[in-house]
């Protein structure tokens, strides 16, 4: 018979959502990616962590992986504003923010929030290049 505390731990487990949605193709995880994912659930032991590559959306090379958007449902986001969770997230990946990765979207959650609306936010369409490429002074 497992104990009370292993199943808990167990169900916690199974219970983590891992979704990913890499450019390289569905179901394809890059290098990059799955650091972002293994440095943010050694940080932030998440119970949710969705994982979205969208760097397809923008004007870089095929599978790049310069672009991602994330939702991190953690209790260490308990009692902290929105700019502290984003600290935490930011300095769990420092290394890969000062190198590959370009942009970081960020949903950072409580569990209580989570179920109000357990949804990853979809990023507006690139609009490509920079002001210069679109006559914007």
């Amino acid at each position: 018979m497992l104990s009370g505390q292993l199943v808990r731990r167990l169900f916690s487990m199974a219970s983590r959502v891992c979704l990913s949605r890499s450019s390289a193709g569905p179901g394809a995880v890059g290098p990059v990616e799955a650091v972002i994912r293994s440095k943010l659930e050694q940080a932030l032991n998440p119970e949710v962590l969705e994982l979205r590559n969208e760097s397809g959306g923008h004007a870089v090379p095929p599978g790049s992986e310069t672009h991602f958007r994330v939702a991190v449902v953690s209790s260490r986001f308990e009692g902290l504003s929105p700019l502290q969770r984003h600290r935490l997230v930011h300095a769990a990946l420092a290394e890969e923010l000062a190198g590959p990765v370009h942009a970081l979207a960020i949903q950072a959650r409580t569990p209580a929030q989570w179920r109000e609306n357990p949804q990853l936010d979809v990023s507006p369409p690139c609009l490509g290049g920079s002001k210069k490429t679109r006559g914007i002074p």
